[in-house]
């Protein structure tokens, strides 16, 4: 106990030092935005973290991924008191990621948004768009509750601005499916559909504003990175085969004596079948590379959970 105290004083005061710093250079925070607190709460949700393994997050996480996790969500104002974010674990790196409520609070920082909105369109729904100077609208949705329970055939996200136009942008089932292929959180997408493709079409709208907005250049990589965090799945495919081999060993040299627990591995490791190419991925998910706020060493990810199996919530 005494060294997770350490371990929380030394992160959290790193973080609190480079806040200082960003804060000097020009990076504004939410009026009502307590860091201290979002810290304090981040580090209590981060403790109950646990990677694929069930082992915690802070025994297999580096100390700078750590940090770097906790610093891009103080700079985007988020806390998952909210449930406006949560970590998942790769490897020995701690990553954040966004809910689709921590998207609109991001969103609506930007000094030209004042609200922002997604609904999901079922089948049997009334929905039909249009066009109005070369930009998609939506010129009629209208749901029915006997719907809820069809099959989604899109979803649709509004943003209006301070000068009061919309901008949508729209969805088929289609292009969320193409877009959750390329997700890491595909378990969730089957069980929350309606949650996920609400969150997928709020992820899309908001690039565009992100990526154009006159905003300080640390929201948006920090934005930037956390979206990426979800769709980089590239280095994910690439770092399984060191901890397979630890597994596969471990798993028969209990039962075998050396020299068969070696041949057996290798002889598992050659049936392995492989993993088909990744697709490759359209400009949509694409992410530029962003420097890391805090310098992380260059590791390899494996895919984590934030939450224990049985566990039915989840912050979308």
């Amino acid at each position: 106990m005494a060294n997770e105290v350490v371990t929380q004083k030394n992160i959290t005061d790193q973080v609190n030092k480079r806040v200082g710093e960003l804060k000097d250079e020009g990076l504004t925070l939410p009026t009502n935005y307590n860091y201290s607190n979002a810290l304090k709460s981040a580090y209590f949700t981060i403790e109950k973290t646990k990677d694929r393994y069930k082992k915690p997050a802070l025994e297999v996480c580096t100390k700078e991924s750590i940090a770097n996790a906790l610093l891009n969500m103080v700079i985007q104002g988020l806390t998952p008191a909210k449930t406006q974010c949560y970590f998942i674990v790769y490897g020995d790196e701690l990553q954040l990621q966004r809910s689709y409520f921590g998207t609109q609070a991001v969103l609506k920082r930007l000094g030209n948004v004042s609200d922002i909105w997604a609904e999901v369109v079922h089948k049997g729904d009334t929905f039909e768009i249009g066009s109005e100077r070369g930009k998609t609208t939506v010129k009629e949705f209208e749901p029915s509750f006997e719907n809820q329970d069809n099959e989604i055939i899109g979803a649709f996200c509004g943003i209006e601005k301070t000068d009061g136009e919309v901008v949508y942008t729209v969805m088929t089932k289609k292009e969320i499916d193409t877009s959750w292929k390329k997700s890491k959180t595909g378990a969730t997408q089957k069980e929350f559909p309606q949650e996920m493709a609400k969150r997928t079409v709020i992820n899309r709208a908001a690039k565009s504003f992100i990526n154009t907005s006159n905003d300080d250049d640390h929201l948006t990589n920090a934005i930037n990175e956390t979206t990426g965090n979800e769709y980089d799945n590239e280095r994910e495919v690439k770092q399984a085969e060191p901890a397979q081999v630890q597994k596969l060993e471990e798993k028969i040299k209990q039962n075998a004596p050396q020299e068969e627990a070696e041949e057996k591995v290798e002889e598992d490791l050659d049936d392995k079948p492989q993993k088909e190419d990744e697709p490759e991925s359209n400009q949509e998910n694409e992410q530029p590379e962003q420097g890391a706020l805090f310098e992380t060493p260059n590791f390899e990810r494996e895919e984590g959970v934030t939450k224990d199996d049985n566990e039915d919530d989840y912050p979308f």
